[in-house]
């Protein structure tokens, strides 16, 4: 279908976008590098349409008349679509509202001469005729000739010069007449059909997020969701809470199914029920609670404070499962404490889904999870705050957000109007950071950006003091000894508040970097007060994940077996492979005990126990316990199958494994095993690094007289 067909078909109202697409994000770059190969006849991709009788919810305000029959729907191509028709149209197209629209990528600018494309640049483009806005050449409200004109009002244009702009205008106009490449889906798909194969074709490419395909699916049996979400959206944003789409399916998948990833489990109509209650919970109730209470009690005005809003993630999923009889007085503070150290140790820098899966299944199980969420962050991180980590940081850093609520605790005050910080009515009273000592005096002392450590010192945010709006507009770059001065004579107690050195040398320029040295110390020492006296926290014993166990690869107490009697090189069954699994166990209880794990390659591969299963009848999970332990009990006795041995299964990757986890045994355990001629031999293994070794004839009385005759 050529372009200016697709385009007037969304005007006529005979093609649509379904409301489970989410909102247009490409960005500017995007829109340069589309026209860009468009204008070098490059391969632009396809469109995925869906003609049905019987749509999902439609974006924009059309509503669906059954009685005129089958609509067609775009499924796929709708970015590159909704960019060619605001810069082709210069609106935007009527399936979207003005708020939908996150980057808006009209204003696109070309160079009539070279086909550069850019966005406006007053250096270079002001005046210059040769840089022509290219929606007025789309809708044909510029030409040839009056360009022409215009440039030769500036300067002289030869021939060819004149033949070039011509050639290039029609290569910019023939760009609607190009062919968009259509695959359809059929009429007589269903509407989970048709949200499969859109998941599958966005899950190949890079455009759609887990989360996004997850609201996706969840708008195909809840077709009020991604507005009912939305709404709420730009109800918190009203009030300094900003989030994306994404944010609240992890809230979702959070409250509903206790874990951090696989959005995949949102995606099935099953969740309909739980999922309109738990929203209608969440928008009603759990949502304004909890930023309530960080607003009131953690002093967090709004998310351009917070380096990582997932932190809110597990506090709001705590919430949701107390609803009922809301957090204590002591829970919160805890919570508290909790998120401000997951802000300062980056505890979401990486990871994400993983680390809320641990997080969600913590708060969702345990007596006092924020003890142990914060015992975890301890242990990747030392929790003290050092005088050194001030060093060179910028108000980007969430030191300087810790900073700010820090401040706010205190009830600080602004330094110039002595307003207190915390949230203040009126834009002019909107809080802003100011340097100490002014940077423009800095630089001229040489701490300018020609010199980078210097200047990273200019910009430290202990040379940062928050300002009301208002007083940051007044405030002349005065000298730093004499606005302190001033402050302390109209404010008395605000520097102190501030937590600013009241030692009048260290005002000095001269002193400027000894200031720095004494305030780090002066707010390493405060930061730590604060944050250890909001609550006392339990030593929580922290357990390691089977994931993680997996992670850390074979040890001398950790072995991984792909199968217990499956050979995958053979593809039939091996019973060598279950006298090695017996090897092992008897290595691990002749030493200090250990795990073993079936279902996992050597490398932490997750392959699963589905071959073993299929050796047994009606094999599952209980038959191969059943299996295991008769082994066991076969070789070793039922007293020790029964009190040395604890078998569990999980389920990762959406595969089972099986652990077996190994006491240190109470008298030696000898292996028996089946050479090539199928004769039985006696064999004592003991472990030994990542390995189980056998012991010499001439070795083992003396190590079974040191292990186990005491």
């Amino acid at each position: 279908m050529k372009i200016n067909q697709i385009l007037d078909k969304i005007d006529g109202y005979q093609l649509f976008v379904p409301a489970f697409q989410r909102e247009f994000v490409w960005k500017r770059d995007d829109a340069k590098k589309l026209i860009s190969s468009m204008l070098r006849d490059y391969p632009t991709g396809t469109m995925l349409t869906w003609e049905t009788n019987s749509p999902p919810e439609l974006k924009g305000e059309y509503t669906y008349d059954h009685n005129k029959g089958s609509v067609k729907l775009i499924l796929d191509g709708q970015q590159r679509i909704t960019t060619l028709y605001l810069l082709i149209k210069g609106e935007i197209p009527p399936y979207y509202t003005e708020h939908e629209i996150i980057n808006d990528v009209r204003g696109l600018y070309v160079n009539i001469k070279t086909l550069e494309l850019e966005y406006y640049k007053k250096t270079i483009m002001s005046g210059n005729p040769f840089w022509i806005d290219i929606t007025k050449i789309f809708k044909n409200e510029t030409n040839a000739l009056q360009i022409i004109k215009a440039i030769k009002e500036q300067q002289e244009i030869d021939d060819e010069t004149q033949f070039l702009i011509l050639d290039n205008i029609s290569k910019i106009q023939q760009i609607q007449n190009k062919e968009f490449l259509e695959q359809t889906i059929p009429v007589k798909a269903n509407i989970r059909e048709a949200i499969d194969i859109f998941y599958i074709v966005n899950a190949s490419g890079v455009n759609l997020t887990d989360a996004e395909l997850a609201l996706a699916q969840i708008s195909g049996y809840w077709p009020d969701a991604r507005e009912r979400i939305k709404e709420k959206l730009f109800e918190l944003e009203k009030e300094g809470w900003v989030f994306k789409l994404d944010f609240f399916m992890y809230v979702l998948l959070g409250c509903l199914h206790q874990v951090g990833s696989k959005m995949e489990k949102l995606h099935g109509q099953e969740n309909l029920k739980p999922l309109k209650e738990t929203w209608l919970e969440l928008e009603s109730n759990t949502l304004d609670y909890v930023f309530n209470i960080l607003r009131s009690q953690a002093y967090i005005d709004h998310t351009k404070e917070i380096n990582s809003v997932y932190a809110l993630v597990p506090i709001i999923v705590y919430a949701f499962r107390k609803k009922k009889t809301k957090m204590t007085d002591a829970e919160i503070k805890k919570v508290i404490k909790w998120f401000y150290y997951s802000q300062v140790r980056y505890r979401y820098i990486s990871q994400l889904p993983q680390k809320l899966d641990k997080d969600i299944g913590i708060v969702s199980n345990e007596n006092n999870p924020f003890d142990k969420l914060l015992n975890i962050i301890e242990a990747e991180r030392k929790l003290e705050i050092t005088p050194d980590e001030f060093i060179g940081v910028g108000v980007m850093h969430p030191l300087w957000a810790l900073m700010n609520w820090y401040l706010k605790s205190r009830d600080a005050k602004c330094l110039t109007t002595g307003v207190s910080l915390r949230k203040n009515m009126g834009k002019k009273y909107s809080l802003e950071w100011d340097h100490i000592f002014p940077f423009s005096i800095l630089k001229k002392n040489g701490y300018g950006w020609e010199n980078r450590y210097k200047y990273s010192l200019a910009q430290e945010i202990t040379n940062r003091a928050i300002l009301t709006k208002t007083a940051n507009r007044t405030k002349s770059n005065k000298e730093a000894k004499d606005y302190l001065n001033e402050v302390q004579l109209n404010f008395p107690k605000a520097l102190v508040l501030q937590s600013i050195p009241t030692d009048t040398r260290l005002w000095e320029l001269d002193n400027y970097e000894q200031f720095l040295q004494t305030r780090r110390k002066l707010l390493a020492t405060q930061l730590n007060k604060f944050l250890m006296s909001i609550s006392a926290t339990s030593d929580e014993a922290l357990t390691m994940s089977v994931e993680e166990l997996i992670e850390q690869g074979e040890n001398s107490s950790l072995e991984l077996k792909t199968t217990l009697r499956w050979d995958l090189k053979l593809n039939q069954i091996n019973k060598k492979l279950e006298e090695v699994v017996l090897k092992t166990i008897a290595a691990f209880s002749n030493g200090e005990g250990g795990t073993l794990i079936i279902g996992v390659n050597d490398e932490g591969r997750i392959e699963g126990l589905h071959h073993d299963f299929a050796t047994l009848t009606n094999g599952d999970k209980d038959k191969f316990e059943l299996h295991l332990r008769n082994l066991v009990i076969k070789e070793y006795s039922l007293d020790f199958a029964t009190n040395n041995l604890k078998i569990s299964f999980y389920e990762i990757e959406e595969k089972e494994i099986c652990m077996v986890e190994i006491k240190p045994g109470l008298k030696p355990l000898f292996t028996s095993l089946t050479d090539i001629h199928g004769n039985k031999t006696q064999k004592f293994y003991v472990r030994s690094g990542n390995s189980s070794q056998e012991v010499s004839l001439h070795e083992i009385t003396e190590f079974i007289t040191k292990r186990f005759d005491k």
